[in-house]
């Protein structure tokens, strides 16, 4: 599957090969995109929402991410930085983890930012698949990056859950004008 993988414009190997660089740079991303989308807007829209059971209060998003992100810049940096596995060479597992870290990053502008509870749960599902795959490809280079995978898939399982409930129970609209009038 990977051998049809193009070199796209993926993370430059030295960031990967600096433990503190590849394990810096998602927190850092992930950062500005959560700081980009107003907290406190964002927080009171999640408020509004009709919410699934099992839903974490919004507090809790920022030190999860913060943590997932920290461990899949290890694992990348670990999986990366040892002998290629024989699934992926070294730049195909760069462009996997490059798009994955991409999507990751796109959610929240799609959910939040554009209040399209469709399009984020294609992007969440598309990055659940697609940390699957890199999971196992770690796996096959190094059980440590394999392990430090693990976290991150079981709450990408868990926000695919929150995000398709949130949708379905807000009949798909989370558009400003409907949780305005909810709020009423």
């Amino acid at each position: 599957m990977t051998a049809y993988i193009p070199r796209l414009a993926a993370i430059p190997y030295d960031v990967f090969a600096n433990p503190a660089a590849s394990l810096l740079l998602p927190i850092a991303l992930g950062t500005t995109v959560g700081f980009s989308s107003r907290p406190k807007q964002t927080q009171r829209s999640y408020r509004a929402m009709k919410q699934p059971p099992l839903r974490p209060p919004p507090q809790v998003f920022g030190p999860v991410w913060t943590i997932l992100y920290g461990l899949m810049g290890y694992a990348a940096h670990r999986a990366v930085t040892k002998f290629p596995s024989a699934l992926a060479s070294t730049d195909q597992m760069r462009t996997l983890y490059s798009v994955q870290l991409g999507l990751n990053l796109l959610w929240m502008p799609l959910f939040f930012g554009l209040r399209r509870p469709v399009l984020a749960l294609v992007d969440i599902v598309s990055l659940v698949g697609l940390n699957g795959y890199l999971t196992y490809l770690y796996f096959s280079v190094d059980t440590t990056a394999g392990w430090c995978q693990v976290p991150y898939m079981a709450w990408l399982g868990f926000a695919t859950y929150l995000t398709a409930s949130v949708g379905y129970l807000n009949d798909w609209d989370i558009s400003e004008t409907k949780l305005g009038k909810r709020a009423s």
